[in-house]
């Protein structure tokens, strides 16, 4: 059997070796020329734990893991209004819960195919897909943009290329129909400073701000990372603001203190930024075409639960695509992982839009507010109620 996965990402590279492990031929077409260096830290909990332990990632996972002892908001001088303690909310989890930086993880995923076979799994970079197709026997055949003879077939495609997904796009329809956006974008970079990489060394501080806020984390070898939240001037589809992504940045978030402005200073030129948005569709499948991680369920990075699910959910497709023997069970395999993977996605969705209301507070009331819910985690019973907001029902 012979699968196409488009994206080498988490959740596509996860997909890609466990379909590997099963005995399938595997085509990985990733449109970027080498893994991605940008993205956030994620705090790495849920349903993601169990499956990566039962898939042999937990370890790998665990070994790139930062320690973080506390989230704490902070004040324009730097000073500590609020904090969550994160062993408390780890407990509160359902615990093994990691802080992971997405590149750190996308790399575990990708050194992982190592366990497969040689010539099993096949990565090709720079390989965007320009069309996609059905053979007249039910098969897909995709097409690499630029390459006129470059074509592959496969018994089926997986669509794992993130929240603005090409393969969803062709197959399922535009991206008007499915992306919900929450009214926010959000960057991230890294810089190297080895004054704030000491200043913030296990914590991850946050500006306790009105209509934005910056978070800063440090990393290893004198780095600091960076996202910054913001709100929508105005629709997603409009035309944004001009210049460059960090000329945008700076005019929004300069002035929240003096280690914002010094990674502003710091930022490069063309950081990560994209809408904060979500992706909600009646399906996944379509024909022998199947969606999976962020081109299907995104929840967006305020649900914390982005790298988990496409880990979790990508094990899930492959446990059900594995034992696939002939093309005739590919339908109803397809159709068994939609019906037990989307409830999950659906409830960490809901948490993502909860989280959502709260994130940027518009007003004064609004943050006092935050900044009382957040001191109450530190009350027992009162800290389960705030965690369960968080995370929803998805630890369990």
């Amino acid at each position: 059997m012979k699968a196409v996965v488009v994206g080498a990402g988490i959740a596509g590279l996860v997909a890609a070796r466990q379909l590997g492990l099963a005995g399938w031929d595997v085509e990985v077409l990733e449109k970027s020329f080498r893994p991605r260096p940008d993205g956030y830290m994620m705090d790495f909990f849920g349903p993601g734990v169990e499956a990566s332990e039962r898939i042999g990632l937990y370890p790998r996972l665990a070994a790139v893991a930062y320690h973080v002892e506390a989230a704490e908001y902070v004040d324009l001088q730097g000073h500590p209004v609020a904090s969550l303690d994160y062993d408390r909310f780890a407990r509160l989890a359902g615990g093994n819960v990691l802080s992971l930086l997405r590149p750190d993880m996308e790399r575990v995923a990708l050194a992982a195919l190592g366990d497969v076979p040689s010539g099993r799994v096949r990565v090709n970079y720079g390989s965007p897909v320009s069309r996609v197709w059905e053979d007249n026997d039910g098969g897909v055949r995709v097409a690499v943009a630029g390459s006129p003879d470059r074509t592959f077939a496969a018994d089926v495609l997986i669509g794992a290329d993130g929240i603005h997904s090409q393969v969803r796009a062709q197959v399922f329809g535009g991206e008007e129909e499915f992306l919900r956006p929450l009214g926010m974008r959000a960057a991230a970079f890294i810089v190297t400073d080895p004054e704030l990489n000491d200043r913030f060394r296990d914590r991850f501080v946050l500006t306790d701000s009105l209509g934005r806020t910056a978070g800063l984390y440090s990393l290893r070898s004198d780095q600091v990372a960076a996202f910054m939240v913001y709100r929508e001037a105005s629709s997603p589809a409009a035309p944004l603001p001009s210049g460059s992504p960090r000329e945008r940045l700076r005019r929004e978030f300069t002035g929240l203190g003096h280690s914002v402005d010094r990674l502003l200073e710091l930022c490069p030129e063309h950081p990560y930024d994209d809408v904060v948005a979500q992706i909600l569709m009646p399906g996944w499948r379509k024909g022998r075409t199947v969606l999976v991680g962020d081109a299907c369920g995104a929840v967006s990075l305020l649900a914390g639960q982005g790298g988990s699910l496409a880990i979790a959910g990508s094990a899930l497709l492959g446990d059900s695509l594995g034992p696939v023997a002939s093309p005739e069970d590919i339908g109803p395999a397809l159709a068994r992982f939609e019906q037990r993977w989307k409830p999950t996605v659906e409830e960490a969705q809901a948490a993502g839009r909860r989280a959502a209301r709260s994130f940027l507070p518009a007003n004064r009331t609004q943050r006092l507010l935050r900044r009382w819910i957040i001191r109450a985690t530190h009350i027992p019973g009162i800290d389960r109620i705030v965690a369960r907001r968080i995370v929803g029902r998805i630890a369990k």
